[in-house]
């Protein structure tokens, strides 16, 4: 199995001298490819920021990361954008999704962004739709649906590429159990049957302990990695 991400002394400080506040300090592990992480910290434990590095979304103040063999850490913008639309999908607590535009274009973004055009685009929307089981809400805009299909909306349109990692921050967060469920089963549906590789951010255990891989953090520095016990998901 290769590695996937790994993530190489990373620190993150925000201000400067007596104003400065250290994020991250000195974070190291490794991502198997096509396995699943739990990131695993209470609010302010640096968490988001750790996410936010690993994908190139925030730029870290010392150490590297890199992602399938290329060091995004020392990529210029430009060059970090279009990996990202080729390689990477995300998906946000608070959905991100484009209340008056249709469920088909919202979905169809990411595509956008990569360039792929005419009907590949179209194919590629709405299979992922049907996967999430909004296929018959194409043509519908974001802002009618309810939120758990909201979320769903935001798994489709992280699929559509079909990255090589899809990265959650808090993705069960503003939902209720019963639904928060069954965007947990997509997720980890998506993960074997893609075999993207996984990142979730959460301070739910159980959400956590479904992950092959626990990073536990702390005011900025891992606590503990721990494993999955074999037999559970």
């Amino acid at each position: 199995m290769g590695k996937m991400i790994q993530v190489t002394g990373i620190g993150k400080v925000y201000g400067k001298k007596e104003q400065s506040f250290t994020a991250l300090d000195n974070v190291t592990f490794t991502v198997p490819e096509g396995a699943s992480v739990a990131i695993v910290g209470k609010s302010g434990s640096g968490k988001s920021t750790l996410m936010h590095i690993m994908s190139g979304l925030d730029r870290p103040t010392s150490g590297a990361v890199v992602v399938d063999e290329q060091d995004i850490s020392s990529m210029k913008a430009k060059e970090i954008d279009s990996f990202r639309a080729q390689k990477i999908g995300f998906i946000f607590q608070s959905f991100f999704v484009q209340a008056n535009e249709t469920c088909y274009n919202n979905v169809a973004l990411p595509l956008e962004i990569a360039l792929i055009g005419g009907a590949k685009r179209k194919q590629r929307v709405l299979t992922a739709l049907k996967q999430v089981e909004l296929d018959d809400k194409v043509n519908q805009k974001a802002a009618n649906l309810s939120g758990g299909q909201k979320q769903r909306l935001a798994i489709a349109r992280a699929i559509v590429n079909v990255p090589r990692i899809i990265f959650a921050d808090e993705p069960t967060g503003n939902l209720d159990t019963v639904t928060g469920e069954k965007i947990e089963q997509l997720l980890f549906g998506f993960n074997r049957k893609l075999g993207s590789t996984l990142v979730i951010v959460t301070h739910d255990d159980d959400l956590a302990a479904r992950c092959d891989m626990q990073v536990h953090i702390k005011d900025g520095r891992i606590t503990e990695i721990t494993h999955r016990k074999a037999g559970k998901k």
